[in-house]
């Protein structure tokens, strides 16, 4: 208790910082590490002592077994001391961590607060509808703008597909005009024969009677 009295400065003193205690802690547990190492080569002397005399000197070497064995108690201690430090360095350690960490949240949180001072969640909800009307607004814009209506394009549909059936008409009409009546090209072509064909040897009948009335007629002038 007096070693951490004269660290720590006992209770009267101003209470440190987890920096400083752990600083203080790290000393001791190099103290104590030093200490434990001497004792370590203090068993070992004892332990040579007692095995050169065995057989020689029982007294000496009883002593030294005793003496081994304080040590070795000793030894014990200091390294549960140091696993006491060690723990509580380790805790400091996370503590002093923690409040770092809850610092800067603490100050994180004091900046969030400042940036939303001016701002309310009925204010922000009434921003977006704003927005969204505006948006609205300017998209009436645009399609008012991208619509010719000012510049006499304002047609209906109906009309305009009334006009194209007119043409269309008119268009069948001038090519019906253009081929004429049907009998006209008819005229070319050969008449069909009414009167029964005569006959091929009565033809020729008449054919020789022609000749003779002109061989006569010959003759006769």
């Amino acid at each position: 208790m007096s070693i951490f009295k004269s660290l720590f400065g006992g209770k009267n003193k101003e209470t440190i910082t987890p920096q400083d205690a752990i600083q203080k802690l790290s000393e001791v547990q190099e103290m104590l590490m030093k200490k434990s190492a001497f004792l370590e080569k203090k068993i070992d002397g004892e332990l040579a002592t007692a095995k050169k005399n065995g057989t020689k000197n029982k007294r000496v070497a009883l002593q030294a077994l005793k003496r081994k064995k304080r040590y070795e108690k000793q030894l014990t201690n200091i390294d549960g001391t140091l696993s006491t430090i060690e723990f509580q360095r380790e805790a400091l350690e996370n503590a002093s961590t923690n409040t770092e960490v809850l610092k800067v949240m603490g100050v994180a949180a004091k900046a969030m607060k400042a940036a939303h001072k001016d701002m309310d969640v009925d204010k922000v909800h009434d921003v977006m509808d704003e927005i969204a009307d505006q948006q609205e607004v300017a998209n009436e814009i645009s399609e008012a703008i991208s619509n010719p209506v000012g510049f006499g394009e304002d047609v209906d549909e109906d009309d305009l597909l009334a006009e194209l059936e007119d043409l269309e008409q008119e268009e069948l009409d001038e090519q019906l005009i253009n081929i004429g009546p049907i009998s006209e090209g008819l005229d070319d072509l050969p008449s069909v024969p009414t009167a029964e064909p005569k006959s091929t040897k009565k033809v020729a009948v008449a054919a020789d009677d022609d000749d003779d009335m002109k061989e006569l007629a010959a003759w006769a002038s």
